[in-house]
């Protein structure tokens, strides 16, 4: 039976997850609750959180699920605040709340231009600014931006999304420089094409699964707990020297 990794660093952390009820979220709140996290998580899915949240009640720290429509940047500053005032100062945060939908430029209009920036860019920025100054005052601090392969790959049929989530490595980079002197550690996490629930209910077709066999150099499909094991080392005090970095787990795609 393979064995991963335990980070001692990581028990009784705190760590505040976006878009933790489903997919790559609600693994990183297994993940990270596993490790003797004290997590915080925000989705818009009350429903799935809600479930999360009591099916992982007997770890070591419950975690706590605040439902948050994360676009709303006055209710996600609540939602840090209620994780913040139930766990203490947040160590780490990890903005991974994302919306892939496909959409066309021809479709495209300036309403849903402005709703596809607020839930794959906005909200990573603001839920920063407001961590770090917790990680200012307690001296140390990982975040750790989630991107995407997609643009790289100049993947189309959804235009909004690939550029958002090519700012989000911009968005790094700035707030690396920025957060550095405070011993700040900003990262982007991109993943390569992510088997989740959802992923293979609308978007993994005969002939995508054809792309992933072309495009990875490892035949394995890329599993949420891929994408977790890399969270794991970047929110830990092993990666103590990364920042302003991309680390691409694709199988090798890009």
């Amino acid at each position: 039976m393979t064995t991963f990794a335990h980070y001692p660093s990581l028990r009784d952390r705190t760590v505040l997850i976006t878009g933790g009820a489903t997919g790559i979220g609600a693994c990183l709140v297994e993940q990270f609750a596993a490790q003797g996290a004290r997590v915080g998580f925000l989705d818009i899915d009350a429903d799935a959180g809600t479930a999360l949240a009591q099916r992982l009640a007997a770890a070591q720290h419950a975690p706590l699920f605040v439902p948050t429509d994360l676009t709303d940047i006055a209710a996600l500053e609540r939602g840090i605040d209620a994780v913040r005032q139930h766990f203490g100062p947040i160590a780490v945060l990890l903005n991974n709340a994302a919306n892939d939908q496909r959409h066309k430029v021809e479709d495209t209009t300036p309403e849903s231009w402005d709703a596809g920036i607020a839930v794959n860019l906005k909200h990573q920025f603001f839920a920063a600014k407001n961590v770090a100054a917790d990680m200012r005052q307690t001296g140390a601090g990982s975040i750790v931006n989630f991107g995407s392969v997609s643009w790289m790959l100049k993947m189309g049929g959804m235009p909004v999304y690939t550029t958002a989530k090519a700012a989000v490595q911009g968005l790094t980079r700035s707030l690396a420089r920025d957060f550095g002197p405070f011993n700040i550690r900003v990262n982007t996490l991109v993943p390569g094409w992510v088997m989740t629930d959802k992923q293979l209910r609308l978007w993994v077709t005969d002939a995508g699964r054809a792309d992933i066999a072309r495009g990875q150099c490892l035949p394995q499909l890329v599993m949420p707990e891929h994408i977790a094991r890399m969270a794991l080392f970047l929110a830990s005090d092993d990666s103590a020297m990364c920042t302003a970095q991309d680390f691409v787990v694709d199988g090798g795609w890009v």
